[in-house]
């Protein structure tokens, strides 16, 4: 996934050691936090303002949400549009298959997705700009809780979903007979994402870049109303 050892960026303040890689698609970071560990068990910091805003992250949250999944439970694809939001995932108990397809019509990897193993003891995060449809299944026979920040609030009548098994997208889950909500059963096609009028929400010629990450790592050009809280959700 990244075999170029130069796309590996560390940052040092004050004694902190972060990794940012680019990942195959553009503007999608992993970060791989400093981890301290011993016999009593380990460290590690997940938020430092300073360095996350010298790297170029987010750093005005405007969400933590956590949420817990059973073994064999899959969620996704969501994404939200309006407004959008970027995402900081992390595991900090259990393990998941985390994946983001890049939705942005004008992006060279349209369509494409990227994966990444997230879990509780591995010390990574998956920094998924505006712009990506997002998904994950449950590793293992452990249920997995998720935390991620979001930088800008839920609005329940601005998020989107296209059908986690969408053949046009061959992701190939880890999974098999996984555990699927019904609304994420009935999720639209990729192909009917591609000619909604959704899809140019994320078009930066017709209303500019929603949301710009990591300038200094890119390796291609950027492309209300309360709910049950089980409806919101990555």
């Amino acid at each position: 996934m990244y075999d170029d050892l130069s796309q590996i960026i560390a940052q040092f303040i004050g004694g902190t050691i972060m990794k940012i890689i680019p990942l195959e698609l553009p503007d999608l970071m992993l970060v791989e936090l400093d981890f301290y560990g011993d016999q009593r068990g380990f460290f590690l910091e997940r938020f430092n303002k300073e360095l996350f805003a010298k790297i170029g992250l987010p750093v005005a949250f405007a969400q933590l949400n956590h949420s817990r999944s059973s073994p064999k439970v899959l969620r996704g694809l969501h994404y939200q549009f309006n407004p959008p939001q970027g995402k900081l995932i992390g595991v900090v108990h259990g393990a998941i298959w985390d994946v983001a397809v890049d939705i942005r019509p004008d992006s060279p990897t349209f369509g494409k997705h990227a994966t990444v193993e997230l879990s509780d003891i591995n010390g990574k995060l998956l920094f998924i700009p505006s712009g990506f449809a997002h998904g994950f299944c449950v590793l293992g026979n452990e249920s997995a809780d998720v935390l991620y920040m979001v930088d800008n609030t839920y609005n329940p009548h601005g998020e989107g979903g296209i059908l986690w098994s969408d053949p046009q997208l061959k992701i190939n889950w880890p999974v098999s007979d996984p555990i699927i909500s019904a609304k994420d059963q009935k999720q639209p096609s990729f192909e009917v994402y591609r000619t909604s009028q959704t899809a140019n929400a994320f078009n930066p010629k017709a209303h500019g870049s929603p949301y710009q990450c990591c300038a200094q790592y890119k390796r291609g050009p950027m492309v209300g109303q309360k709910k049950n809280s089980l409806d919101q959700e990555t």
